[in-house]
């Protein structure tokens, strides 16, 4: 049997080279393996717990479904779909809920930061703001998984937690109606990059410190030339890791451009000529994905076929699996 991969993709904000970086080129890499099954989704449910601008979700779950068809993820070696299209996995939801301990989910990382800030701002209720989406959404995604018996789930350092939590979740149940769900195992690709962003700290939406994948090419130039950097002279020898503009090259460069970029940092390269190379090497890099990229989002109708067709496929499995659930804690047809 081939072994399962499964990864999200959370429908917020427009992608950019850290999505690029640390998940999506390593999941299309992984898709390209013969030895695996891989089922990738836009999980559009999750984006509701952020956000309540339906504009903003719902242009959000075009570009990244748009985004990864455009940078080479093959639909037809990998299963792609909408999240909100399975109807079987907000049902699993409610049943693993109802096998789900408070204690467990009071433990989840996302909920206790949230109260610890409250409890920090000197809020009477810890739990100010704090919604059942959020409070539970481990459950969902524990749902997301056990549906199609992943055995792998890529994930970063800060979602390890809710990988054993599902298996927590997925053991109880086991436990107590059989041994239904596959116990997955988190996969954490210290090769797959995190890169910094414009101010130095980790590219992320919440920093508003990204940089889009597909900006055109003007727009796109100004943010690298934006990126920051320290006050040392051309000429003067510059130390290459850790560095924004180095890190970013390497992550989308071979090992021997980026040893021979090593190389000009040894020699003194000028900040504003790192960043001019930068840009033509990403954007010679992104050009054709960005035309490709601009072609989907014009004709959404497309992106909708491949997304319709990947639902096709992964209810093939999850409305029989459902089923099987549904009869094992009592709900079936009556003979």
């Amino acid at each position: 049997m081939k072994e399962v991969f499964l990864t999200g993709i959370t429908t917020t904000g427009t992608p950019h080279l850290g999505n690029y970086a640390g998940a999506i080129k390593p999941a299309i890499e992984a898709s390209r393996r013969s030895d695996t099954e891989n089922f990738y989704f836009l999980a559009d449910l999750h984006a509701l717990i952020k956000s309540t601008d339906p504009v903003a979700v719902q242009q959000s779950r075009l570009e990244i479904a748009a985004a990864w068809l455009a940078l080479g993820l093959d639909s037809d070696t990998a299963v792609f779909y909408c999240q909100s299209d399975i109807p079987e996995i907000p049902a699993l939801t409610w049943l693993l809920t109802c096998q789900t301990s408070k204690g467990l989910m009071n433990r989840a990382h996302a909920y206790k930061a949230v109260v610890q800030e409250n409890e920090d701002s000197g809020s009477a209720d810890p739990d100010k703001g704090i919604t059942m989406g959020l409070f539970s959404y481990p459950v969902l995604m524990a749902a997301d998984i056990l549906m199609f018996k992943a055995h792998k789930v890529p994930v970063g350092k800060d979602q390890i937690q809710h990988i054993e939590m599902a298996r927590d979740i997925a053991q109880r149940f086991n436990h107590h109606y059989g041994e239904f769900f596959v116990l997955p195992e988190a996969v954490v690709d210290e090769s797959a990059s995190v890169l910094a962003g414009l101010d130095g700290r980790k590219m992320s939406k919440s920093y508003n410190n990204t940089i889009p994948l597909f900006a055109p090419e003007k727009q796109f130039r100004k943010q690298i030339m934006r990126i920051k950097t320290n006050s040392q002279e051309p000429g003067e020898p510059k130390e290459a890791d850790g560095n924004t503009l180095f890190e970013i090259y390497r992550a989308f460069a071979s090992k021997e451009q980026a040893e021979e970029v090593r190389l000009r940092y040894n020699e003194g390269i000028a900040w504003g000529e790192m960043k001019q190379y930068l840009f033509e090497h990403l954007n010679s890099m992104l050009s054709e994905p960005r035309e490709r990229y601009q072609e989907l989002i014009a004709q959404p109708d497309k992106i909708s076929k491949v997304l319709d067709s990947g639902a096709e496929k992964a209810r093939e499995q999850s409305s029989k699996f459902l089923r099987e659930l549904y009869s094992a804690v009592g709900i079936s047809a009556f003979h």
